[in-house]
C-alpha cells in the first residue's frame, strides 16, 4: 500500500473530519467514499442520508448518482424528498452536510450555478439542487474541492449557497440558518474559518507542500494559522478500504 494519490488523501481527511459524527447528508463521488470510509473507521454509528430520500443507507456498491437503487441497501428508511428536507434537514437533525463547489470565496460562500454572466454564462453548472438548503440548515458543512485559483476566487460569479457572510455582512437570521461552513478539504491543504472574522484560514499542509505553494492557488491574501500543521498520511488500513472495498475500479481515487 506504499504511496497514495491526492484524491485518496482528500478522502481520508474528509473521513477523519467525521469522527464521532452521527448524521451526514452526502452526495456521490468523493464525499460518498469518505462517508463510507468514516463508517468503517472513525464513525461506526454514522447515518448516511441522501437527499433523494434515504436515511441510514449502507450502499452495497459505489453509487453512480443519488438516484442509484443501491443507496437503499440496508437503509433504515426511504421517504419522499420533501419529508426528508422538512423533518430532518430543516428540523436541525443533520449534523454535517458535505458539499462540493465550482467556486468558493474567502467566507465559504459557494457557486454551483454559472461561470461568467448569469444571462450569458461561459459555463452553466448543475445549479443548487439541495446545496443551498444544506448550507443553511445543516449544523455545519464541510466543503470538498480541489485547490486552484479558478475555484478559490476573490468574488463569486454567482452565489448559490451561503457561507458565513451574506451581502449585509452576516449569516441569515438565526431562525433560518445554522452553523455554516466549518472546514474546507482540498487536494493540497486543509482550511478552517476564523471564529471572529469568519474568513478562511490555512490550517494544515499536505506532506511535501509549502505555504507559498498553497497561497499561490488562492486568489486573495490568505490568512494562515499561527501553528501550521502537516496532515498525517493515509494509513495502510484506510488505503486498503478505499482501494479494495469502496473504489476498486479507481473511478474517484
Amino acid at each position: 500500500m506504499s504511496g497514495y494519490s491526492a484524491s485518496e488523501l482528500m478522502i481520508v481527511c474528509a473521513a477523519r473530519a467525521l469522527r464521532g459524527v452521527r448524521s451526514v447528508l452526502v452526495g456521490v463521488g468523493l464525499p460518498n467514499i469518505a462517508c463510507n470510509l468514516a463508517r468503517r473507521t472513525v464513525a461506526p454509528d454514522l447515518e448516511l442520508v441522501y437527499e433523494s430520500g434515504v436515511l441510514g443507507a449502507r450502499p452495497a456498491r459505489l453509487p453512480l448518482s443519488i438516484g442509484d437503487p443501491t443507496i437503499i441497501s440496508g437503509a433504515r428508511s426511504v421517504m419522499p424528498m420533501p419529508d426528508l428536507f422538512q423533518y430532518l434537514l430543516q428540523g436541525g437533525r443533520i449534523e454535517v452536510g458535505l458539499l462540493g463547489t465550482a467556486q468558493i470565496d474567502r467566507f465559504g460562500n459557494l457557486n454551483t450555478t454559472v461561470i461568467g454572466e448569469y444571462a450569458a454564462p461561459d459555463v452553466r453548472l448543475p445549479g443548487s439542487g439541495g446545496a443551498c438548503e444544506i448550507a443553511l440548515h445543516a449544523r455545519r458543512t464541510i466543503i470538498i474541492t480541489r485547490l486552484s485559483r479558478r475555484t478559490f476566487v476573490e468574488k463569486l460569479d454567482f452565489r448559490t449557497s451561503p457561507g458565513h457572510l451574506e451581502l449585509d455582512g452576516s449569516r441569515p437570521p438565526s431562525g433560518v440558518a445554522r452553523g455554516g461552513p466549518g472546514q474546507v478539504i482540498t487536494d493540497k491543504a486543509l482550511f478552517t474559518f476564523d471564529p471572529e472574522s469568519h474568513e478562511m484560514c490555512l490550517q494544515a499542509l499536505y506532506p511535501g507542500l509549502t505555504r507559498e505553494e498553497v497561497c499561490g492557488h488562492v486568489a486573495w491574501p490568505l490568512k494562515i494559522a499561527d501553528e501550521l500543521s502537516v496532515v498525517e498520511p493515509p494509513g495502510e488500513n484506510e488505503l486498503a478500504i478505499i482501494r479494495e472495498q469502496l473504489d476498486s475500479g479507481g473511478m474517484y481515487r
